[in-house]
């Protein structure tokens, strides 16, 4: 498509982002981008539905201010595309290529690729199962991270879900070999700029991509972004064969933009109000996400859970395609415990003896049985006082929460919010601690000495100061 190009349409009706359109001649192909008017005004959409032979229904990628009925139409024949390459690495670009950084554009000869594609077959896709160490104790031991799978942070609002996933990138990039891609899936701007401003700082933005579709964009925008992210994942992973981490912070909003284009095409709802097409939609995203021969994309996903509603029809959707669910609590939280990780119901597939070794696996049974055996003797304890328990339950209680405490952390990117410097604990050295506190070598030691600290030997070391303080 040129400039100079004859229209191959005209817009019969615009109503907010949804845009019909008559055709002189055959009717584009659904998912094929358009451009809608000419110059500076021109914006991109996407055909979603054929209503005749001569009418087609656009969902506009753009703000359509300023486009009116009449506007001419333009078709690309093909999908929308998105630059891909060395030439994206270190920039923030929204879902179309478009740089948002201040720096020069995307050179036109940059490669582009489409950002719609089929899933790799199972047959092409290799079963890795090598371990992400991340250094954050309670995710390694409870959570192994899988190159090449996807892991999930489930959580309501304001628990912790985008600054653990921004802790992951900074544990990851900086100590992996391979491409990080950022989806901010209506992120706010601010948000945008303090991740850009953070990775220049750390050193790693040379190796990352951004790509963000804001909260005010369209939600045809925000629905695409997580394409656009996984398109330029896809081709580092295919082309130059290295692996690619990629980092999606919110899929909620993208499910949400789904459900505002659902109601903008006037489908009818399915399910609390949820699109028809909600777990074909997840699925087209999430089964994408895989290895292939030498090279991998392996994903870490933050999810927000509406109302703390872990059975909404979104929020189980996802989980169904994840290696790895962490759930994090409101309740923890509040008691100051972060990460606000729930160990109950935070699962791995990789905690397996095959893939961790059995002293791991050991470790973590033994730590949640314990966790959970005090989380029944809590409504006692509230009523009735921890003296009401016999000795072998206080001794149980005192171990729950010692081990609590044991796995919190402070974390690199809240340093200058906590003033506490980040910690990073090789995966040894937390199966050891948590070894010692379940057989008790730490029942004399006082809870706040175990509180925010990286290994063992750290909480020791405060635990005499403390005694020597006391003068004990």
């Amino acid at each position: 498509m040129t400039e100079g190009s004859s229209p191959g349409g005209t817009i019969t009706a615009v109503r907010g982002p949804v845009l019909d359109l008559v055709v002189d001649g055959p009717l584009p192909a659904l998912l094929e981008a358009v451009r809608i008017g000419s110059g500076k005004s021109a914006i991109i959409g996407e055909v979603q539905a054929h209503l005749d032979p001569s009418h087609a229904r656009i969902i506009a990628l753009q703000s359509t201010q300023g486009i009116a009925r009449g506007t001419p139409v333009w078709m690309t024949g093909s999908p929308l595309s998105v630059p891909v390459g060395d030439a994206v690495l270190g920039r923030l670009l929204d879902l179309m290529g478009n740089v948002g950084d201040g720096g020069e554009v995307v050179a036109d000869e940059t490669p582009r690729r489409p950002i719609h594609r089929d899933a790799p077959t199972l047959a092409s896709q290799s079963r890795n199962t090598k371990v992400f160490t991340t250094g954050i104790k309670v995710l390694d031991l409870l959570a192994p991270l899988a190159q090449g799978g996807k892991s999930a942070m489930f959580g309501g609002a304001g628990v912790g879900k985008t600054v653990l996933v921004t802790e992951l990138i900074r544990a990851m990039v900086s100590r992996y070999d391979g491409i990080s891609v950022f989806a901010g899936v209506g992120e706010r701007s601010r948000e945008g700029h303090e991740m850009l401003h953070e990775m220049r700082d750390s050193g790693v933005l040379d190796r990352t991509v951004l790509v963000y579709g804001q909260m005010n964009e369209p939600p045809g925008a925000r629905w695409r972004v997580p394409l656009s992210a996984l398109t330029i994942a896809e081709y580092f992973r295919d082309e130059e064969q290295r692996n690619v981490l990629l980092l999606m912070d919110n899929v909620f909003r993208f499910v949400q933009a789904g459900v505002e284009v659902s109601g903008l095409l006037g489908r009818m709802p399915s399910r609390v109000g949820y699109q028809p097409t909600l777990e074909t939609e997840v699925a087209d995203l999430q089964e994408r996400i895989a290895s292939v021969g030498g090279a991998s994309v392996t994903a870490i996903e933050a999810v927000y859970v509406p109302a703390d509603d872990f059975t909404d029809p979104a929020v189980v959707a996802i989980s169904a395609h994840v290696d790895s669910k962490v759930v994090l609590s409101r309740d923890l939280a509040s008691q100051g415990i972060y990460p606000a990780v729930d160990p109950i119901r935070t699962t791995s597939v990789l905690l397996d003896p095959l893939v961790v070794g059995e002293e791991h696996v050991r470790i973590a049974g033994q730590l949640l049985e314990t966790i959970e055996n005090y989380q029944e003797l809590r409504d006692v304890i509230a009523l009735l006082g921890v003296e009401e328990l016999g000795h072998q339950e206080r001794l149980l209680v005192g171990r729950a929460r010692r081990l609590q405490r044991f796995l919190t952390q402070p974390f690199f990117v809240a340093s200058a919010f906590t003033g506490m410097e980040g910690r990073s604990v090789p995966v040894a050295e937390t199966v050891k601690g948590c070894a010692a506190i379940l057989e008790g070598a730490c029942d004399d030691w006082d809870e706040s000495s175990l509180y925010m600290i990286g290994n063992l030997e750290e909480a020791e070391a405060r635990e005499m100061d403390r005694r020597a303080k006391e003068g004990t």
